[in-house]
């Protein structure tokens, strides 16, 4: 079935607001079975909302729109689509209810306005909003179905996962659906990646392969369309094979929202061991992100930031000797800072990271030389020496994810001895 998404706001066409509700109901959409071919945005004009509803109908079967359903003048995207199907608008009685109890609640008197957000079009079915009070329409024409929603993303989301899917399954049924998983890569460009699986890219069919990079990191997303979730998962697991045959070197995970700080909480909680990480070149970075991922304190003890030679050897206790003879940015002060941290956390893994992020040299090293240095409890290091390329941020963020994945694979390594 051939879909579409209009979305209604001279605020997105202004850039004040950015339009993720339509990435969000394409994801969906095509998970549920349906075709998204076309987005539109359309400012807060009923000609130009009117000129898109007949386009939309013309070449689609399912139109959603969403935006405009709210109280104020220029939410007008019931009354357009109202208008083009010739229909009037009506009271939603569940609606109507729910607005009056919340401003009875407040105290508040009940306006016209207010009771707008209950209005639905005639013939149409009310869907009902669990964390908002616009209510949005479901309305059926012979073969096209028209969908509205509200905008704000925290109204919209709630209302197409409790409301929408299940009446699309039930009006809408489709006999293929689509189903992908997504696979993450680090150590690796998206142009070798792609040079190295060339071969089933020019291949694919069914399931398709599609490359995405990001910083650092490069993710697959394998989508198949099948009849069952069991032919679902054969095809996806015979094409994950070929591809981890490949490049399987790379690969630390899985999941559009997963990411390499993730996977390294994970692989300290399944080993029960914790972490400490000693900064300078990335001035917290690493901490911040690590202590972003949920679960966090049961593994990361905490660390220093020690961006002077000065916080160097008072809070670690770094040699002055040894930065006059080695400098900051070294293998010696990598291993002095990461073996010192071990020292007094107790961590069983002691990261530290030490380099130039520009603009300009420190010490003779050029822009973008990084050491990182990983200690144990055991008493064992490991050092490298990185150099990266362009901004400040992006060696920082390169830093971090070359030190995270260094403590993962070595956990993986130390578990599979």
């Amino acid at each position: 079935m051939k879909s579409e998404i209009i979305a209604v706001g001279t605020e997105l066409l202004m850039g004040q607001v950015i339009n993720t509700n339509a990435a969000f109901l394409s994801e969906e959409l095509v998970g549920l079975g349906y075709d998204v071919y076309h987005h539109s945005v359309v400012g807060d004009n009923s000609v130009r909302l009117r000129e898109m509803i007949e386009l939309a109908t013309g070449r689609s079967e399912l139109i959603i729109l969403c935006g405009g359903i709210g109280p104020t003048e220029d939410d007008i995207t019931r009354d357009v689509l109202a208008d083009y199907l010739g229909e009037p608008l009506v009271l939603d009685e569940e609606g109507d209810k729910k607005i009056k109890a919340y401003m009875n609640a407040l105290g508040r008197s009940i306006t016209e306005n207010n009771l707008r957000q209950a209005l639905i079009i005639k013939n149409g079915r009310g869907i009902q909003n669990p964390t908002g009070l616009a209510v949005g329409t479901f309305y059926q024409r012979k073969d096209k179905t028209y969908l509205v929603l509200p905008g704000p993303p925290s109204e919209l989301k709630p209302m197409f996962f409790d409301e929408v899917v299940p009446l699309l399954k039930k009006m809408l049924p489709q006999k293929e659906f689509l189903t992908s998983r997504v696979l993450r890569f680090f150590g690796i460009g998206e142009s070798q990646l792609v040079a190295e699986l060339s071969e089933l890219i020019a291949k694919q069919n069914n399931p398709t392969i599609a490359p995405y990079a990001s910083p650092n990191e490069v993710r697959l997303r394998l989508t198949v369309k099948t009849n069952t979730g069991s032919e679902a998962m054969e095809l996806l697991n015979q094409k994950e094979k070929l591809i981890m045959e490949k490049v399987g070197e790379y690969f630390y995970g899985y999941g559009e929202k997963n990411s390499l700080a993730q996977e390294t909480i994970a692989a300290l909680k399944n080993e029960g061991k914790s972490i400490a990480v000693a900064e300078s070149l990335t001035a917290g970075l690493v901490q911040s992100t690590l202590g972003a991922v949920p679960g966090a304190s049961a593994v990361l003890l905490g660390g220093f930031v020690t961006y002077s030679n000065e916080m160097k050897m008072k809070l670690l206790g770094v040699s002055e000797k040894l930065l006059e003879e080695h400098g900051a940015v070294s293998k010696e002060c990598a291993l002095a800072m990461a073996r010192q941290t071990q020292n007094k956390t107790g961590a069983d893994y002691a990261l530290s990271f030490t380099g130039v992020a520009g603009p300009t040299e420190v010490e003779g090293k050029k822009v973008g030389t990084v050491w990182i240095a990983l200690a144990t409890k055991e008493g064992e290091t490991v050092v490298k020496e990185f150099h990266f390329q362009r901004d400040r941020q992006y060696i920082q963020h390169s830093a971090m994810m070359n030190g995270l994945n260094m403590v993962r694979k070595y956990i993986l390594a130390a578990k599979n001895k």
